[in-house]
């Protein structure tokens, strides 16, 4: 038996291990790629946040609005002339025009999606009067709904894997590259997050956001739109959801998928809850660290218990902080 490892075994089967000594090689490695994958968790951990914030709705469906952007991004490029397979070797302007007309669809797709499904599967609950219970089934749905939809329209096993922009090594951390990618995605991710944050604390819709979610019906008394608010809550999640969809389209050029949405998308809401459920800042956290810890676990237990110890350790927060780690909900921010 290697020395590095030490088994648990059933029925005189190993079925788990610790690496250890792969654990510390490859953490700078891993800390990198988890920061990497945590700054889409946390784009998308956002559009969670907000709406619970506002409406104290998990909405599920969330994780469709993200995928639709992935296919927004893939369309554009290949409407552009690039096809599957490809590797386009492009100039530094060329890249950032297909990049910026890629951000701009997508965007567009998932905020679109995202009031329209407002419109259509939460408004009429909301006019009903229905029960949250409604709204939570609705939103499993819906999310179902729009991944059929997807199907029909782009089929079941189509490649779509484009790729423009190839990882450069830039630097070096302790031994670990950081790469081109790794640096765009996770400033990029921070920055989105900054003007989101301070869309909704210095702003005069902002101030709405917050007032609706600590008050609805006093924030109406006081000349809130109430339905206003709750469509630009849709529409800056949808926004941050496209965002994320080309970030990880530039990770992982293979990812638009019709259901590649859902394991992404409760990973993105467990982010939200590990932060901190309708709180900005805690979704930029949870969604960092949630990428970081499961990258720690895969190379620790093995490859097949990457989602596991993510959502273990979400768990072991939620027991010990039942708020997640910062706690302060979007109501209760300073309006």
């Amino acid at each position: 038996m290697h020395p590095t490892l030490t088994p648990f075994h059933t029925a005189g089967e190993q079925w788990i291990h610790f690496n250890v000594d792969a654990f510390f090689q490859q953490f700078w490695n891993n800390t990198v790629g988890g920061l990497t994958q945590g700054g889409i968790y946390a784009l998308i951990a956002l559009g969670y946040t907000l709406v619970y914030g506002v409406l104290k709705l998990i909405n599920f469906a969330h994780s469709e609005v993200f995928i639709v952007g992935t296919f927004a991004t893939w369309l554009t490029f290949y409407v552009l002339g690039f096809r599957p397979g490809t590797n386009p070797d492009l100039g530094v302007a060329e890249l950032i025009l297909y990049l910026g007309l890629a951000l701009i669809v997508a965007v567009v797709f998932s905020g679109a999606t995202a009031v329209t499904l407002e419109r259509v599967a939460y408004r009429p609950l909301r006019n009903r009067n229905a029960p949250k219970l409604v709204f939570l089934i609705t939103a499993i749905g819906a999310s179902f709904a729009i991944q059929q939809i997807l199907k029909l329209i782009f089929g079941l096993n189509a490649q779509r894997q484009i790729r423009l922009l190839k990882p450069e090594p830039l630097f070096e951390i302790f031994g670990a590259t950081v790469t081109s990618l790794d640096v765009i995605i996770v400033a990029a991710s921070i920055l989105l997050w900054l003007l989101a944050d301070y869309f909704v604390n210095k702003t005069k819709v902002g101030r709405g956001i917050r007032a609706v979610a600590q008050d609805p019906d006093t924030a109406t008394l006081m000349g809130v739109n109430k339905e206003r608010v709750i469509v630009v809550t849709f529409v800056v999640g949808g926004l941050l959801a496209g965002a994320a969809a080309l970030f990880y389209m530039m990770k992982i050029p293979q990812g638009a998928i019709y259901n590649g949405g859902f394991l992404l998308g409760i990973k993105a809401f467990a982010a939200a809850v590990l932060g901190g459920i309708g709180n900005l800042r805690g979704a930029l956290l949870g969604g960092l660290l949630l990428g970081v810890i499961e990258n720690y676990g895969q190379t620790l237990f093995g490859g097949e218990w990457k989602d596991v110890v993510a959502f273990v350790v979400l768990i072991l927060v939620l027991m010990l902080r039942p708020t997640g780690i910062l706690g302060e909900s979007l109501g209760k921010a300073r309006v």
